[in-house]
């Protein structure tokens, strides 16, 4: 076959993928289909009517083939898509709930949470390129397959949460770790309340490392397949080059500005009475008709969540923060053992309320209020009481293969630059400063040069600039200062 035949072949069956990836139908039956095109190896999750939740046939499938690429030498990168308008949307915890209420079947319940987490770190730490297409709903289950790759797409069809505190839960797949190192309060916000953040803003917040319209996917999957043996550099130039043609000149987030400045004020604390204390006096006092708003909604989001779920998730996050992501998902492990053996009636009555029943409005959690969930013990029922060293859980456990689990590629390397890193450089502490003051213009040329020209790294350095920074003026130079 000619060269040029080749690559129309490539792109036909590019442009067959993808339209598996938009299409309300399954190509076929099964619940996971596969590719392999020259270098890539693509997973394809086809459950779209049940928007490509993970149960344990998928598991199941799943994890064989995504082992078998991680130690072949053909493959040369491998690639996360889906069937549908959802990537994945969580785990289906409706039978998970189910398993729960009998003895003889609760051993499946807490067996599904450890093959899932075992299955996300695999593909965390997999010594091979791996690109998640988060091209639609994105949550739970879905966040875990993609969050700690190190290349994330969001497209414009991202729709991105973890909303298991709405159903009596914690969030897991490893959110007590990539949760708590995203900029400021952020995490800490999305952990608690389950809000959802879509398209460009996923790219914005460092969820995903690239913005790409979903049309250019096929022509992008082409090219995968094309390399023989890439180097995440190269990877990270091509999608660079796919990505959106359209720069907003600003950050499309609403979690910005004054509400940005508000929110990681009242997330900062270690209780969510505290938390709640801040969003009332923000409600009720701010001068800021955006920020007052923004307390408003923010309170009626907690208040249909499961008190006890959001002193789990508070705790979670905390403590995920000083750990491995192998440490916060057995943390996590431990936490679903809890639930599933009923340390709170919360799970089963929020899956069966809110994605049984269909409830509109707050299920009957119990306790019913914050002040009523005792702080001891939650440490002591969901931290303590299942370890995998009493054998109450189950212990994450890597392959052998995996010789360098313990070293994960920093899944923030080819995103936008981070708060923290912006701080560094402005304070003179980054690798790169030198030591020396910078004015705007030199911040600007130093990220533009270390991020290689990426796109949104001005709009980002900009805003952050605008919010954290102060300038003092000496001579004809006003000069960048870090507000701590």
């Amino acid at each position: 076959m000619s060269r040029r035949s080749l690559s129309a072949a490539r792109r036909t069956e590019a442009i067959r993928l993808h339209l598996m990836s938009t299409s309300s139908a399954p190509v076929e039956e099964a619940p996971v289909l596969f590719k392999s095109d020259g270098a890539l190896r693509a997973y394809i999750l086809n459950r779209p009517k049940k928007l490509n939740a993970l149960d344990e046939t998928m598991l199941s499938i799943l994890r064989p083939k995504i082992e078998e690429w991680a130690r072949s030498d053909l493959t040369g990168v491998v690639a996360g898509t889906a069937v549908g308008r959802a990537f994945c949307a969580g785990g289906d915890v409706a039978r998970i709930v189910e398993y729960s209420k009998k003895v003889e079947t609760l051993p499946k319940a807490v067996d599904f949470f450890h093959r899932e987490f075992e299955m996300d770190y695999i593909l965390a730490a997999m010594p091979k390129p791996y690109i998640a297409f988060m091209d639609g709903i994105t949550m739970g289950g879905g966040v875990g397959l993609s969050v700690n790759a190190p290349f994330r797409i969001a497209t414009e069809n991202t729709v991105f949460a973890m909303p298991e505190t709405k159903i009596g839960y914690c969030p897991d797949v490893g959110a007590s770790y990539f949760l708590s190192r995203i900029d400021g309060e952020i995490g800490t916000y999305l952990s608690l309340t389950g809000e959802t953040i879509s398209g460009r803003a996923v790219f914005e917040h460092g969820f995903a490392t690239h913005f790409i319209p979903s049309r250019r996917i096929p022509g992008l999957l082409e090219r995968l397949a094309g390399f023989e043996d890439p180097t995440y550099a190269q990877i990270d130039i091509l999608l660079e080059e796919c990505r959106s043609d359209q720069q907003p000149g600003q950050l499309n987030s609403l979690l910005v500005g004054n509400t940005r400045i508000a929110l990681d004020k009242a997330f900062r604390h270690n209780s969510v009475e505290e938390i709640v204390g801040d969003l009332r006096a923000f409600a009720e006092g701010s001068e800021n008709e955006e920020v007052a708003e923004w307390a408003k909604h923010t309170l009626a989001a907690l208040d249909l969540r499961s008190p006890t779920s959001l002193k789990v998730a508070l705790a979670a996050v905390r403590k995920g923060k000083t750990m491995s992501l192998l440490e916060a998902l057995q943390m996590e492990m431990n936490i679903a053992s809890a639930f599933c053996h009923g340390v709170s009636p919360d799970f089963r009555t929020g899956v069966t309320a809110v994605l049984v029943e269909k409830l509109k409005g707050r299920p009957d959690w119990l306790p019913s209020k914050l002040e009523d969930v005792n702080d001891e013990f939650v440490e002591k029922e969901f931290f303590n009481a299942f370890t995998p060293e009493d054998g109450t859980s189950p212990r994450i456990t890597p392959p052998d293969y995996l010789v360098d689990h313990t070293r994960l590629m920093d899944p923030m390397r080819f995103a936008l630059p981070t708060e923290e890193e912006i701080g560094q450089l402005v304070a003179g502490n980054h690798k790169t400063s030198g030591g020396f003051a910078l004015d705007l213009e030199d911040l600007l040329e130093k990220f533009n040069d270390i991020k290689k020209g990426k796109a949104g790294v001005r709009e980002k350095v900009l805003e952050v600039v605008d919010r954290r920074c102060t300038f003092e003026k000496d001579s004809d130079k006003q000069w960048l200062e870090w507000k701590h």
